[in-house]
Protein backbone atom coordinates (compact mmCIF):
# COMPACT_ATOMS: atom_id res chain seq x y z
CA UNK A 1 0.00 0.00 0.00
CA UNK A 2 1.28 3.39 -1.34
CA UNK A 3 1.45 6.00 1.70
CA UNK A 4 0.41 9.42 1.19
CA UNK A 5 2.68 12.15 0.65
CA UNK A 6 2.29 14.20 4.26
CA UNK A 7 0.69 17.91 3.30
CA UNK A 8 3.25 20.51 5.00
CA UNK A 9 2.29 24.08 4.53
CA UNK A 10 5.10 27.20 5.74
CA UNK A 11 3.41 30.58 6.73
CA UNK A 12 5.60 32.88 6.99
CA UNK A 13 5.29 36.49 8.65
CA UNK A 14 6.44 38.82 10.90
CA UNK A 15 3.17 38.11 13.62
CA UNK A 16 3.62 41.11 15.14
CA UNK A 17 1.63 40.06 17.12
CA UNK A 18 -0.03 37.04 15.67
CA UNK A 19 -3.89 37.61 15.30
CA UNK A 20 -7.09 35.66 14.88
CA UNK A 21 -7.01 36.48 10.87
CA UNK A 22 -3.86 34.88 10.68
CA UNK A 23 -4.97 31.66 12.78
CA UNK A 24 -8.59 31.76 10.41
CA UNK A 25 -6.47 31.75 7.40
CA UNK A 26 -4.33 28.63 8.68
CA UNK A 27 -7.36 26.88 9.82
CA UNK A 28 -9.13 27.79 6.25
CA UNK A 29 -6.13 26.14 4.22
CA UNK A 30 -6.07 22.92 6.31
CA UNK A 31 -9.65 22.20 5.22
CA UNK A 32 -9.50 23.41 1.69
CA UNK A 33 -6.22 21.73 0.99
CA UNK A 34 -6.10 18.91 3.30
CA UNK A 35 -3.50 19.93 5.09
CA UNK A 36 -1.53 17.65 7.71
CA UNK A 37 0.55 20.41 9.45
CA UNK A 38 0.88 23.95 9.33
CA UNK A 39 4.16 25.25 9.69
CA UNK A 40 4.06 28.92 11.32
CA UNK A 41 7.40 30.84 10.68
CA UNK A 42 8.34 34.13 12.44
CA UNK A 43 10.45 35.88 10.70
CA UNK A 44 13.58 36.22 11.67
CA UNK A 45 15.42 39.66 9.34
CA UNK A 46 13.02 40.74 6.95
CA UNK A 47 13.90 42.30 3.63
CA UNK A 48 10.97 44.32 2.95
CA UNK A 49 9.28 45.23 6.76
CA UNK A 50 10.97 46.43 9.87
CA UNK A 51 9.81 43.39 12.14
CA UNK A 52 10.58 45.26 15.72
CA UNK A 53 7.67 47.68 16.60
CA UNK A 54 7.54 47.15 20.07
CA UNK A 55 8.32 43.46 20.87
CA UNK A 56 11.56 41.31 20.04
CA UNK A 57 11.92 38.13 17.79
CA UNK A 58 11.46 36.27 21.15
CA UNK A 59 8.71 38.34 22.28
CA UNK A 60 6.76 36.98 18.54
CA UNK A 61 8.28 33.62 18.55
CA UNK A 62 6.56 33.13 22.39
CA UNK A 63 3.02 34.91 21.04
CA UNK A 64 2.88 32.32 17.80
CA UNK A 65 3.73 29.69 20.56
CA UNK A 66 1.18 30.81 22.68
CA UNK A 67 -1.65 31.29 20.01
CA UNK A 68 -1.02 27.81 18.35
CA UNK A 69 -0.97 25.74 21.22
CA UNK A 70 -4.45 24.36 20.97
CA UNK A 71 -4.61 23.32 17.34
CA UNK A 72 -2.27 19.76 16.93
CA UNK A 73 -1.95 20.64 13.40
CA UNK A 74 -0.12 23.75 13.94
CA UNK A 75 3.34 24.06 14.72
CA UNK A 76 5.95 26.75 15.26
CA UNK A 77 9.51 26.95 13.85
CA UNK A 78 12.55 28.82 14.88
CA UNK A 79 14.26 28.58 11.69
CA UNK A 80 14.07 32.25 10.17
CA UNK A 81 14.58 33.66 13.76
CA UNK A 82 17.58 31.55 14.21
CA UNK A 83 19.22 32.67 11.15
CA UNK A 84 21.42 35.29 11.06
CA UNK A 85 20.68 35.77 7.29
CA UNK A 86 17.77 37.86 5.89
CA UNK A 87 14.81 36.16 5.56
CA UNK A 88 13.91 34.87 1.77
CA UNK A 89 11.00 32.54 1.22
CA UNK A 90 13.22 30.95 -1.86
CA UNK A 91 15.79 30.08 0.84
CA UNK A 92 13.12 28.95 3.48
CA UNK A 93 11.55 26.28 1.03
CA UNK A 94 15.13 25.47 -0.20
CA UNK A 95 15.88 24.59 3.30
CA UNK A 96 12.28 22.66 4.14
CA UNK A 97 12.60 20.87 0.17
CA UNK A 98 15.80 19.72 1.49
CA UNK A 99 15.19 18.02 4.59
CA UNK A 100 11.57 16.71 3.76
CA UNK A 101 11.97 15.79 0.40
CA UNK A 102 9.22 13.57 0.24
CA UNK A 103 6.51 16.24 1.70
CA UNK A 104 4.39 17.96 -0.85
CA UNK A 105 5.21 21.55 0.64
CA UNK A 106 2.49 24.79 0.41
CA UNK A 107 3.59 28.42 1.26
CA UNK A 108 0.57 30.45 2.74
CA UNK A 109 0.64 34.28 2.06
CA UNK A 110 -2.10 37.15 1.32
CA UNK A 111 -3.02 38.74 -1.48
CA UNK A 112 -1.56 41.72 -0.75
CA UNK A 113 1.97 40.51 -0.53
CA UNK A 114 1.99 38.61 -3.75
CA UNK A 115 0.75 41.78 -5.69
CA UNK A 116 4.56 42.32 -5.15
CA UNK A 117 5.27 38.53 -6.19
CA UNK A 118 7.98 39.48 -9.00
CA UNK A 119 10.08 41.67 -6.61
CA UNK A 120 10.56 38.24 -4.83
CA UNK A 121 13.92 36.98 -4.79
CA UNK A 122 13.69 33.81 -7.18
CA UNK A 123 10.22 34.14 -7.61
CA UNK A 124 9.93 31.02 -10.22
CA UNK A 125 11.59 29.52 -8.13
CA UNK A 126 9.16 29.46 -5.13
CA UNK A 127 7.03 27.86 -7.52
CA UNK A 128 9.82 24.79 -8.00
CA UNK A 129 9.70 24.32 -4.64
CA UNK A 130 6.16 24.66 -3.44
CA UNK A 131 2.67 25.01 -4.16
CA UNK A 132 1.63 28.93 -3.26
CA UNK A 133 -1.21 29.54 -1.95
CA UNK A 134 -2.63 32.92 -1.74
CA UNK A 135 -5.29 33.93 0.58
CA UNK A 136 -7.61 37.23 0.52
CA UNK A 137 -7.18 39.38 3.25
CA UNK A 138 -9.90 42.30 4.20
CA UNK A 139 -9.24 44.96 1.40
CA UNK A 140 -7.19 42.99 -0.73
CA UNK A 141 -9.23 40.38 -3.00
CA UNK A 142 -8.31 38.82 -5.55
CA UNK A 143 -9.22 41.54 -7.92
CA UNK A 144 -6.83 43.50 -6.90
CA UNK A 145 -3.63 41.78 -8.10
CA UNK A 146 -2.66 43.74 -10.98
CA UNK A 147 -2.79 42.00 -14.42
CA UNK A 148 1.22 41.31 -14.55
CA UNK A 149 1.40 39.70 -11.09
CA UNK A 150 -1.80 37.76 -11.82
CA UNK A 151 -0.59 36.01 -15.24
CA UNK A 152 2.70 35.21 -13.43
CA UNK A 153 0.67 33.41 -10.71
CA UNK A 154 -1.88 31.75 -12.68
CA UNK A 155 0.96 30.54 -15.28
CA UNK A 156 3.20 29.04 -12.26
CA UNK A 157 0.11 27.21 -10.72
CA UNK A 158 -1.03 29.56 -7.88
CA UNK A 159 -3.93 28.73 -5.71
CA UNK A 160 -6.29 30.87 -4.20
CA UNK A 161 -8.29 30.75 -1.18
CA UNK A 162 -11.12 32.91 0.05
CA UNK A 163 -11.10 32.79 3.87
CA UNK A 164 -13.69 34.84 5.76
CA UNK A 165 -13.26 38.44 5.98
CA UNK A 166 -11.90 39.86 9.11
CA UNK A 167 -10.72 43.39 8.99
CA UNK A 168 -7.74 43.01 11.86
CA UNK A 169 -4.53 43.09 11.15
CA UNK A 170 -0.98 43.13 13.41
CA UNK A 171 -0.78 47.12 12.81
CA UNK A 172 -4.10 47.89 13.91
CA UNK A 173 -3.54 45.54 17.07
CA UNK A 174 -0.51 47.90 17.77
CA UNK A 175 -2.89 50.82 17.55
CA UNK A 176 -4.98 49.68 19.54
CA UNK A 177 -2.90 48.76 22.41
CA UNK A 178 -0.48 51.97 22.13
CA UNK A 179 -4.31 53.90 22.52
CA UNK A 180 -4.99 52.17 25.70
CA UNK A 181 -8.33 50.37 23.21
CA UNK A 182 -9.26 46.47 23.77
CA UNK A 183 -7.97 43.69 22.03
CA UNK A 184 -10.53 41.52 23.07
CA UNK A 185 -11.00 39.39 20.51
CA UNK A 186 -8.93 40.60 17.88
CA UNK A 187 -6.07 38.20 18.92
CA UNK A 188 -6.33 34.77 20.96
CA UNK A 189 -6.87 35.25 25.09
CA UNK A 190 -2.95 34.01 25.69
CA UNK A 191 -1.78 36.89 23.83
CA UNK A 192 -3.82 39.20 25.19
CA UNK A 193 -2.39 38.43 28.55
CA UNK A 194 1.05 38.37 27.03
CA UNK A 195 1.12 41.55 25.42
CA UNK A 196 -0.29 42.73 28.83
CA UNK A 197 2.50 41.61 31.16
CA UNK A 198 5.64 42.16 29.32
CA UNK A 199 3.96 45.71 28.12
CA UNK A 200 4.62 45.50 24.77
CA UNK A 201 3.47 48.17 22.04
CA UNK A 202 2.76 50.93 24.56
CA UNK A 203 4.94 53.26 22.32
CA UNK A 204 5.10 52.82 18.51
Amino acid sequence: MVMARLKLAIMGGTFNPIHVGHLVCAEEAVGQFGLDKVLFMPTGKSPHKETEYGASPEDRFKMVVLATAGNPRFEVSRHELDSEQTSYTVDTLRHFRAKLPDTELFFITGTDAVIEILEWKEPGEIFQLATLIAATRFGYPVERIPAKERKFLDVNGARFMEIPCIGVSSSLVRERVAKGQSIRYLVPESVEKFIEKERLYLQK
